[in-house]
């Protein structure tokens, strides 16, 4: 299959480099690929999960997306350009991932991969769109393989934290606060589970009496929360998906597992996992999102439960003027943050973007890029990671409470240090950046 996809991606980069232009080359040497791009459109792409097992909530980020691109559009576009945004439903299936990523960048022929979600289905893509030289914007997923090897997959970047600083700091955190816990490790089993273990091992090593994986589609976590409470562990951690924090609740409230939970920002969000607790208990569970009172987790924006936020008022007047159906949600608010920092690259990438050049505007302007995140990016020529850190907090009645000040590292040994610097920054007025091309 391996062998199979790397031929296939092989064709398919010499088919999009024939296409931009005679003899194979692109329009213009100098300037680089402007597949995607016309005098008044710039067409972009994604893959989603708008079915199956994944979609609950995460089906909502593209709708983000589009309303902050509608808003932009109806206010000039940028440089003329208005943006198009073509979303393909994967069903978070690594196979539909590479299937309909083809037909993105071969079909719809897409200036670049925005946002595409989700570890074990990117993983399928991110080689192909390398070797196919489509800038791969902005992962929805905290992987450390979308900026960590800028020079493996240099068209690749990542955008919220990645999960080994999240597990940094969440085992710095509880070292500090429950030192004589026994802590479980309820994990997914690919790359999210592995680089939060790793960051929370550096500090809770001595502390894990157990670890516990699932596999992406098989729902039942019974073997994995009996293993837990079999191990007398106290405090779990969970780097899993929503569905799965729903399931683990569930499952251990069946048998009479009570620890301390702790979930990662991926997991946490309390209005989907309480209507997910409702819906796989087929209505035992009436109030859902009561049952995370007192779980910890962290946050790096801020959501529905700030609404004088004024990222907030400005997503809602976007959602209220330009949205689908339905309320703002965390995972919409998610979709317009990420839509606003594409919108900043596009404009450091000048009048007249290119492929290779949008690449080169994120690495020189991206760490300025400003928004509605709680820290600073991290973009740099040497690593293509995203937001540098997170805050902890405790769920009280659907609401995130600080239990820290914003807590920013890097990878493996850097320190974590408290950095508030990223909370000045505050919308522009008209709701659109204006970011200097790079120099």
């Amino acid at each position: 299959m391996k062998r199979w996809y790397k031929g296939t991606a092989l064709l398919l980069a010499a088919a999009v480099t024939a296409a931009c232009g005679a003899g194979g080359r692109p329009e213009s040497e100098e300037k680089g690929s402007t597949v995607g791009i016309t005098d008044t459109t710039i067409k972009i792409g994604a893959h989603f999960p708008l079915t199956g097992v994944a979609a609950p909530g995460y089906s909502e980020i593209p709708s983000g997306h589009q309303a902050y691109y509608d808003y932009v559009n109806a206010n000039g576009g940028i440089n003329g350009r208005k943006i198009e945004f073509v979303v393909k439903d994967d069903a978070y299936n690594p196979t539909n991932t590479s299937q309909v990523t083809n037909e993105l960048v071969l079909n719809e022929e897409i200036f670049a991969m925005v946002g595409g979600l989700g570890t074990p289905t990117h993983s399928a893509v991110v080689d192909y769109l390398n070797e196919a030289k489509v800038p791969d914007l902005f992962v929805s997923s905290g992987s450390l393989q979308w900026g960590d090897w800028p020079k493996e997959k240099p068209f690749t970047f990542g955008w919220q934290p990645d999960y080994e600083i999240e597990g940094k700091i969440i085992g710095d955190w509880v070292k500090k606060n429950m030192p004589d816990a026994k802590v479980g490790l309820f994990l997914q089993d690919d790359d999210f589970g592995r680089d939060g273990e790793k960051g929370a091992r550096r500090y809770l090593d001595d502390q894990i009496v157990a670890v516990a994986k699932y596999t992406p589609g098989n729902t039942d976590v019974a073997p994995q929360m009996a293993q837990l409470q079999a191990a007398g562990v106290d405090l779990v951690l969970g780097f899993n998906v929503p569905s799965y924090t729903a399931l683990s609740q569930l499952v251990s409230l069946r048998i009479g597992f009570k620890p301390k939970w702790f979930y990662s920002s991926v997991g946490s969000d309390p209005a989907l996992v309480g209507s997910l607790l409702a819906r796989f208990s087929e209505g035992k569970v009436t109030d859902g999102a009561s049952m995370l009172n007192g779980v910890m987790t962290t946050e790096y924006l801020k959501g529905v439960d700030a609404p004088d936020d004024p990222w907030m008022k400005l997503w809602q007047k976007v959602w209220d003027e330009h949205g689908a159906d339905g309320e703002l949600t965390n995972y919409r608010v998610y979709g317009l943050a990420q839509a606003y920092t594409f919108v900043q690259a596009l404009q450091a990438a000048g009048e007249n973007p290119t492929r290779e050049g949008i690449v080169e505007a994120i690495e020189k302007s991206g760490k300025s890029f400003e928004g509605p995140g709680v820290a600073p990016f991290r973009y740099t020529g040497d690593s293509h990671l995203g937001i540098s850190g997170v805050s902890v907090v405790e769920i009280r009645d659907g609401v995130g409470e600080d239990l820290t000040p914003v807590l920013v590292t890097d990878l493996g040994d850097a320190p974590i240090k408290e950095d508030d610097s990223a909370a000045n920054d505050s919308p522009p007025s008209n709701g659109i950046p204006d970011v200097k091309p790079a120099e």
